[in-house]
């Protein structure tokens, strides 16, 4: 499923618009951590991962687990995109009885590894992952995309520690630093630095990139691929609500949806009418 930069960064474009238009239908949902990831999850999916929409349970597949289950409105726009799911379902996010719920939920939609939310959980889960892929001598990867604000929970550092204690090279973490969170930014709420030489202390590789430039995400998940004996993470430095001049690094859009007018000056930003990406 690999795409040229081009062809990505056109996928990449979608991905905000569907975004912006989920969340307005909806009424509700969280913008800005949704269209900071854009650029990863992009990558991920078009790019990095071995998966197959058609079959979900391939039992060979990458697992992707995103712990900042909030920002799962970017996921549902890139399984549209990979025809996971029709276009016309985004329409359903956070309806009653619908399988796009506010937060992940792999029961009810294949494609989905796990269901998050409580946020700081997550990297377990992938390091449980990481351990089933060694014990099976399976051939799959496993990928988890982490908030900035979330990394302020001890579980997430309980998990790093023991991943690393265990080289558990299969492992990517990455981790969307927007450094703006639900009430105000991080560093002035429970400050991550130094944040890189935390990661490093519990034995992982570590990357520092432009978590905007869809180039330098791709070069970061080629090296982890190639790191032996030890995790790795990605610090994605990003901007919180990337594209939307209104809505970036502003904590106010962290759960706001657009009302109309908002969305239409949106998109207009994103297609390039009105600046934005």
């Amino acid at each position: 499923m690999s795409q040229s930069l081009e062809e990505l960064r056109a996928v990449a474009k979608r991905t905000r618009l569907r975004i912006i238009r989920m969340l307005e239908e909806a009424g509700s949902g969280h913008p800005g951590g949704s269209l900071s990831a854009v650029e990863i999850v992009t990558a991920l999916y078009f790019a990095k991962l071995r998966h197959r929409p058609h079959e979900p349970s391939w039992p060979q597949r990458d697992r992707f687990v995103i712990s900042k289950g909030h920002g799962v409105p970017v996921v549902y726009a890139a399984m549209a995109e990979a025809g996971y799911i029709q276009e016309a379902e985004l329409a359903t996010l956070r309806k009653i009885d619908s399988r796009l719920q506010g937060h992940p939920d792999h029961v009810r939609l294949p494609g989905i590894e796990a269901a998050t939310g409580s946020l700081g959980q997550g990297l377990s889960v992938a390091v449980g992952m990481a351990f089933a892929s060694r014990l099976d001598g399976a051939p799959y990867r496993v990928y988890c995309l982490l908030g900035d604000g979330e990394c302020q929970a001890g579980q997430v550092w309980e998990a790093a520690m023991t991943a690393g204690k265990y080289g558990l090279d299969v492992l990517t973490a990455i981790v969307d630093y927007n450094k703006v969170q639900l009430d105000g930014r991080v560093g002035d709420i429970m400050d991550l630095e130094p944040f890189r030489a935390k990661w490093e202390s519990f034995n992982w590789a570590t990357q520092e990139i432009d978590g905007n430039d869809l180039a330098a995400v791709l070069a970061a998940l080629d090296a982890a691929t190639k790191m032996v004996g030890r995790p790795s993470v990605i610090i994605a430095h990003t901007t919180k609500g990337k594209g939307v001049s209104f809505m970036e690094a502003r904590h106010e859009w962290h759960g706001k949806a657009p009302s109309h007018e908002e969305a239409v000056r949106a998109i207009a930003e994103i297609e390039g009418r009105g600046g934005g990406v």
